[in-house]
This record gives C-alpha cells, sequence and structure tokens, in this order.
C-alpha cells in the first residue's frame, strides 16, 4: 500500500501484465491507426528510419525512468522525481503539463469515438457518442485498481493481436503470395516511387512532430509505480518488454503496409490496416478495424483519465493542487481527482460542434510539445539523481541506464531538436505558441498565489528533519 499525506491509500493491484498492457494500450492508439498515415505521405518508407531512431532515444528515456521508479515508486512518478530532485517548481510544472498533455490526447479520443461510431450509426450526432465515450471511461476509472487493469489489459490486447494479424498475414502476401493470387509482393514498393527518401532530409525532419506523438503514453509506466505489486520486478520488465514490443509493432506494421502498397497511396484509399485485410479477402475487414480502432481510442481514453487522475493527486499531496484532489474513495481511487478531469474533459465534447480539418494536427502537436517536456524532465531528473548518489550507491543501483551519462545528453539534444522542427513547420508551430503560453501561465499561477513560500517553508523543515 502507498500512504499519501492525508493517511488514505492507493491500491497496490497492478500486475507485471496489466502495465505492461496498459502502457501499449496507451502508447498504440490514433498514433499508429491515423497518425502513421500522414507520416508516410510526409518522409516515404524512410520514416521507418524516424521511428527506428525515435524509438532508440525513447529507450534511453523510459530506462532514466526505470532507474528512479525502481529505487521509489510513487505514484505521480516523474512530477514527484522532479519535485525531489530539480525542486519544487519543476514537479509543480511537470505534474500540471503532464496532466494538460492527458487532458488535450483524450479531446482527441472522445472526438474519434464519435467519428467511428458514425460509422455504423451515422443518424445519432458525433458529440452524443463523444459524451457516452467521456461518461463511460470515466465511470471505469473508480473500478478498484485492479479490475480496472484488467479492463484496460482486454482493450490492449483487442489492438496488439490485430497488429499482429495484420503482420503475420501481411508477411505471407510478401513472401508467399497469400491473397494476391499466390504472387509474392516481396518488398520492391519500399524504393521503386521515388526511392527509400523520396523527401530527402527534409520530409524525414518533418514526419518527427507526428512520429514523436506516436510514443506518447508510453511512460505512463510511471505512473502506474504507486500501484504495482514487487514494483522492482514489475516496473523493470515491463519497461523494457514495452519498449521492444512498440518498437516491432510500429516498425513491423508500416514494414509490411508500405511493401504491400505503394507509400504515395496510403492514405488516399482508405486505412492500410483495412486494405490489408481486403487484399486478404476479408470483406468484413472495414468493420472489424472499425471496431478496433474504437476500442483503441477508448482505451487511450481511460489511460489519460487514469494519468490525469493521478497527477492530479500527487500534485495535491505536494501542495500543489486543491487538497481534495489527494482523496480517495474506499477502493482506493482517487476519485474526486478522476471527476475533476472528467469535467475539463467536456470541452472535447463541445469542440465535436466545431472541428475544423486542421484540429487533430494542432491538438496532436500540444501534445508533442507537453509530452516532450516531460520527457525531458525525467532525463534532468535522472542526472540530478544520479549527481546526489554516492559512489557505493551507484554500484548498488539494481537498474542503470546505459551509456550513461551520454545516453541522456543525447536525448536531450534530440528532444530539443525535435522542438526546432515543429517550430519550422507551419501546422505545428502553434504548439511552441500554446505549450510555452501554458508554462508561463503555471509559472505566474505557481509565484502570485505563494505556492514558492509554502514550498520554501517546507524544503526548511525536511532538511531540517534529516
Amino acid at each position: 500500500m502507498v500512504k499519501n499525506t492525508q493517511n488514505k491509500e492507493l491500491q497496490r493491484g497492478l500486475e507485471e501484465r496489466h502495465i505492461t498492457l496498459m502502457s501499449l494500450g496507451a502508447a498504440i492508439g490514433v498514433g499508429l491507426f491515423l497518425g502513421s498515415s500522414t507520416a508516410i505521405q510526409t518522409a516515404g518508407p524512410g520514416i521507418l528510419v524516424v521511428y527506428a531512431i525515435a524509438g532508440l532515444i525513447m529507450f534511453f528515456i523510459m530506462r532514466a525512468l526505470g532507474e528512479m521508479a525502481i529505487q521509489k515508486p510513487v505514484a505521480g512518478s516523474f512530477s514527484q522525481y522532479s519535485h525531489d530532485y530539480l525542486g519544487p517548481l519543476a514537479g509543480y510544472l511537470t505534474g500540471w503539463t503532464y496532466w494538460f498533455l492527458w487532458i488535450a490526447t483524450c479531446m482527441a479520443e472522445i472526438t474519434a469515438v464519435g467519428i467511428y461510431m458514425q460509422y455504423w450509426i451515422p443518424d445519432i450526432p458525433r458529440w452524443i457518442w463523444s459524451l457516452a465515450a467521456l461518461l463511460l471511461m470515466s465511470l471505469v476509472n473508480f473500478l478498484a485498481v485492479k479490475a480496472y487493469g484488467e479492463l484496460e489489459f482486454w482493450f490492449a490486447l483487442i489492438k496488439i493481436v490485430t497488429i499482429i494479424l495484420m503482420i503475420v498475414s501481411g508477411a505471407g502476401m510478401i513472401i508467399f503470395g497469400f491473397g494476391n493470387g499466390g504472387i509474392a509482393t516481396g518488398i520492391h514498393n519500399l524504393w521503386s516511387h521515388g526511392g527509400f527518401f523520396p523527401h530527402g532530409i527534409n520530409g524525414l525532419l518533418m514526419s518527427m512532430q507526428m512520429v514523436m506523438f506516436a510514443y506518447l503514453g508510453i511512460e505512463m509506466i510511471g505512473v502506474t509505480a504507486g500501484e504495482v505489486k514487487n514494483p522492482q520486478k514489475n516496473l523493470a520488465k515491463a519497461i523494457d518488454n514495452v519498449f521492444w514490443r512498440i518498437l516491432i509493432f510500429y516498425v513491423g506494421a508500416l514494414f509490411v503496409i508500405m511493401s504491400i502498397y505503394p507509400w504515395n497511396e496510403i492514405g488516399s484509399k482508405g486505412s492500410p490496416f483495412v486494405l490489408t485485410f481486403e487484399q486478404l479477402g476479408i470483406p468484413a475487414a472495414a468493420g472489424i478495424i472499425n471496431f478496433v480502432v474504437l476500442t483503441a481510442a477508448l482505451s487511450s481514453c481511460n489511460s489519460g483519465i487514469f494519468s490525469t487522475a493521478r497527477m492530479l493527486f500527487n500534485l495535491a499531496e505536494n501542495g500543489d493542487a486543491p487538497k481534495k484532489l489527494g482523496g480517495v474513495t474506499k477502493n482506493g481511487i482517487p476519485g474526486f481527482a478522476v471527476i475533476c478531469s472528467a469535467v475539463v474533459l467536456l470541452m472535447g465534447v463541445l469542440l465535436n460542434y466545431v472541428v475544423p480539418a486542421k484540429v487533430f494536427t494542432w491538438v496532436t502537436s500540444i501534445a508533442t510539445f507537453a509530452a516532450i517536456w516531460t520527457w525531458g524532465i525525467i532525463l534532468l531528473s535522472q542526472i540530478a539523481y544520479r549527481k546526489n548518489l554516492n559512489s557505493s550507491e551507484k554500484k548498488t543501483l539494481k537498474y542503470k541506464v546505459p551509456f550513461f551519462p551520454l545516453s541522456s545528453y543525447i536525448s536531450l539534444v534530440f528532444l530539443a531538436f525535435v522542438l526546432v522542427v515543429m517550430a519550422i513547420s507551419p501546422d505545428t508551430r502553434i504548439a511552441l505558441y500554446v505549450g510555452p503560453s501554458w508554462i508561463i501561465l503555471l509559472i505566474a499561477f505557481y509565484f502570485l498565489t505563494g505556492l514558492h513560500k509554502k514550498n520554501s517553508k517546507d524544503r526548511i523543515k525536511e532538511e531540517h528533519i534529516s
């Protein structure tokens, strides 16, 4: 059990399979099913290289998070670590920015639910489905954490099985010609339409924002740290497994898709996943994939409400949010924090009245800025954490970042580079207006409300006690 400052407890009900599938469920969503088409059109087959490089950076970030989480498994995770190792202001900014990240992402997800449901029942207005999805996922978050983890496990499994089936059946088409009259398609489509890098280095750079958005959610393992059984064993295993599985799913799925279909046709003829299953002679392919992407959107929204509630809980523990948000139900759920996040998400229902064509790009780029902030803070916290350890403590670390400190600094430079690229593109530039404005607003609130004085007093007390 994990006690908070109000002598109430979060339950340790999540097992390794739960947190692995929860992180996979959070990361495998619109980034793959919807965002990948945009990324492919921008970079061509060379997008595989971008996913692989970004995946390596995410591996270092996840190991940095794991190094701290295994030594100190707490609710709020990186918000708490930044509070402890970088100072109260960093913890405050990170907690609220991660909350903001998932609010933006969940708004996109519940809007997507409305779009997917109209495939079957077009007469019911989209906003009604979005509202129903929000209410359902909010209620799910009031279940005991083990029941919540079980539901999310099956949500994520639907997506994963679909992707594996597509990779296996697509490989059969590439090698043996299954679904193609026995004629093997081979992989020549990867270079036959303008080369492997048809848009050159510029195409690769412009695709980076959507690629990084695709990896958003993988860090959710850290948020579950306060509710994981046997964190030392399960967190380490889950972190390594999630990274490799996501890399295989993204790179493997896109390799198969672009081998079977010319990359310049993907996105113009419907979902690449639908095309692949239709090619295999499955007439209900469109309906099957629509069901899968519906569960993907619900799963990501589910994970988002879970994450936002835990961040609000942690902020309340540190005095950076109202104390009520630190309360838990009899089931050990931060109930008031769940309700607050759900109320803010009603804005996503409202967006269904006024969603223009570019909202998806805007929302994903804003979420990507918040994710880059979070990932950067994880790296900076881990660097500061290592500096605070003496030589004997460093030797006894059970889970280390490979090639430290070089890997941590290279990862920070890469994240900064992605922000520069986002500033260049007119479509993603809005994130560089909204993101920093959000940070400035938080800082102003922090000092105007006197939180800085309270945190200074708390820190002096802690130092005096220690």
